[in-house]
């Protein structure tokens, strides 16, 4: 936008164009018909003063200001406009819709006439002029004499790309830093007005670009916010208009997230941290572990941050921290290889940062060999070393147990012929057991071929690798020993049960000689019981049982027989106190017998005959029974 300022009866006024390139035909090119195609629509401006056709008729064109005087009965504002395709006139009254009616007319030449104006008539009109290719917009102030008349709007304006931004002064403007923001604030008034800026209502110096009702705030920051004012004064009055200017950053990467820092620090070792980046980043994470996903994004104001995972909102398990800016993933395992987003949004634009997480699976590897079995001949051979492997760093074997092991190849290693060497049998036995003997064994020089024989060589090749080892050698040259024992002591103990009294006896160790020696030179040999249980003749009792007696009865369920139990001395076989008989079972003393049914059978009571009762083809019977045993 641009602006054309011209001096009209003395008073100023302030026009504005829009963002479409005008193009500004001069008189001599309407005179001749001049076609321009594909044209953008362009406002024709005078310059010429207001025409006062009457002392009731005023017509003027865009660009001038129109004082009304009591007796005004009529205002026509012309408005000429160039374009290919012919241009749209519209019309507005302080940014709004000129609604037409019996005394607002529109003319068939678009121009347009006000009727008896009134008071409630003065303002800015502005006739716009749009086709296919653009528009143009220029502004006339219809004003009293009196107090000063701003042209003021009151829309929201919302710069988020452009380098430059012109507003009518009653706006309110958000815009990125850096840009440049005009604030216009077009006057008019009788007489004429003067115009001072506020910002938060403290006066402007010149210094901030103020000129022809323009004020120019360059290369904005934050520190520009605020509420900027325009007084506009004359001797009938002052009025003053205001716009917020609001400056808004978009979200931008950060390379550093402090608050991930402090996450990570009390999240233990096993957590894996990553930051996003506009260009995406990646992290390979061991399964089963937290991951916390850093969102560096700064903005004015602090911008709002959504996550998402494969382009979706997210739905496995997880929690967001720092106010959003980092989301932490619980289970790493739950989330197969995919990309992990956040949008970072605020007025001024929005952001998207990007990571790749890829869970590393544990793996066989058996891309090492252990050392050689051997170093010569022909059984050396190489197995690959199993090892379970996480990221290509040796982990513990267990990780991998899940997986099917690899089979394992040896590989010969090592097949050649090996130096001559001295070759030696085993020791002979020993000549003697004790006091020095001779062990022998057979010493001779060989090669082992690749092909796993053994051939002789001369004693010479292998001297010159290694002393000859010796083949004779002494043997067991402890002294001859032997454990020797005292007779045995006093046997002695209580009777409790049988051999448990027991008697002592001393054991030496002395050499064959009958010197005595310490009792380890004879531990080789089987040592000689010190302790052993004994007989006493106070032990020598057992149990002495009778004879049974001649049982009670002969049938039913009351016989019973006895005999005596005694404890006696088995040499003696003279009874003792029982006591002494109890580490043995005591036999019964008494028994029940012939346990029978009773049938015609004769009972014996203290030897004599008693009645016998029975049963005989269902009668009772009676009868004199012998006294002799049945």
């Amino acid at each position: 936008e641009y602006p054309l300022h011209r001096h009209v009866s003395g008073f100023t006024s302030s026009l504005r164009t829009s963002s479409a390139e005008a193009f500004l035909p001069t008189a001599v090119d309407l005179a001749n018909g001049l076609h321009r195609p594909h044209q953008k629509p362009a406002i024709l401006r005078k310059i010429s003063a207001a025409q006062q056709l009457s002392a009731s008729e005023v017509v003027t064109h865009l660009g001038q200001t129109v004082v009304l005087a009591s007796g005004t009965l009529s205002v026509l504002l012309h408005c000429e406009a160039v374009g290919n395709p012919k241009p749209t006139i519209s019309w507005a009254k302080n940014g709004e819709e000129v609604k037409y009616n019996d005394r607002m007319l529109l003319q068939p030449d678009d121009s347009l006439q006000i009727l008896a104006p009134v008071e409630a008539d003065v303002g800015f009109y502005a006739c716009n002029a749009s086709n296919a290719l653009g528009s143009d917009s220029v502004s006339i102030a219809v004003t009293l004499a009196g107090k000063p008349l701003i042209k003021a709007s009151r829309a929201t304006v919302i710069n988020t790309e452009s380098s430059a931004v012109t507003v009518d002064i009653g706006s309110t403007v958000k815009t990125i830093q850096r840009a440049n923001v005009t604030i216009s604030c077009q006057v008019a008034g009788v007489p004429e007005a003067e115009v001072t800026w506020f910002k938060n209502k403290v006066k402007l110096s010149s210094a901030h670009h103020l000129h022809d009702g323009l004020l120019l705030i360059a290369n904005v920051s934050l520190s520009d916010e605020g509420l900027y004012s325009c007084k506009a004064a004359n001797l009938r009055g002052e009025v003053t208009e205001s716009s917020q200017l609001l400056v808004r950053e978009p979200p931008r990467p950060l390379t550093y997230l402090e608050d991930l820092t402090a996450v990570l620090s009390s999240a233990g070792t096993s957590t894996r941290s990553v930051l996003t980046s506009p260009s995406g980043t990646k992290m390979t994470v061991s399964p089963g572990i937290s991951a916390l996903i850093g969102c560096a994004v700064d903005g004015h104001p602090t911008p709002n941050i959504t996550w998402f995972y494969s382009g979706e909102p997210l739905s496995l398990q997880h929690r967001l921290l720092a106010s959003g800016r980092i989301l932490q993933i619980l289970n790493i395992s739950d989330a197969p290889d995919g990309e992990f987003s956040c949008l970072a949004q605020n007025e001024a634009g929005s952001l998207t940062q990007k990571t790749s997480l890829a869970v590393q699976e544990y793996q066989w590897s058996v891309d090492k060999l252990m050392a050689c079995s051997a170093s010569c001949g022909h059984k050396g051979v190489q197995l690959p070393q199993l090892r379970c492997l996480l990221d290509g760093a040796e982990v513990n074997i267990s990780h991998c147990r899940e997986k099917p092991k690899p089979a394992l190849q040896p590989i010969a290693c090592n097949r050649r012929d090996c130096p001559s060497r001295w070759m030696v049998t085993s020791w002979s036995p020993c000549t003697r057991s004790c006091s020095g003997g001779i062990q022998v064994r057979r010493v001779t020089c060989q090669r082992l071929t690749a092909k796993g024989s053994s051939a002789p060589v001369s004693n010479e090749a292998c001297a010159q690798v290694s002393k000859r080892p010796v083949d004779t050698q002494n043997c067991n040259r402890q002294p001859c020993v032997e454990w020797v024992a005292s007779s045995w002591g006093q046997c002695n103990g209580p009777c409790i049960g049988p051999r448990l009294a027991v008697q002592h006896r001393q054991i030496f160790c002395q050499t064959k000689d009958g010197t005595s020696v310490s009792l380890d030179q004879c531990s080789a040999l089987p040592r000689p019981l010190s302790t052993q249980n004994c007989w006493t003749d106070v032990c020598g009792v057992h149990w002495r049982v009778s004879l049974w007696t001649v049982c009670t009865a002969t049938c039913g369920n009351y016989g019973f027989q006895s005999r005596r139990v005694d404890c006696v001395h088995v040499r003696t076989n003279k009874p003792v106190l029982e006591h002494h008989c109890t580490w043995r079972p005591r036999p019964a003393n008494w028994q029940r017998c012939n346990i029978t049914p009773c049938e015609n059978s004769t009972l014996l009571r203290g030897g004599e005959a008693v009645r016998c009762m029975g049963r005989k083809q269902g009668r009772a019977i009676s009868q004199k029974c012998s006294t002799e045993p049945c």
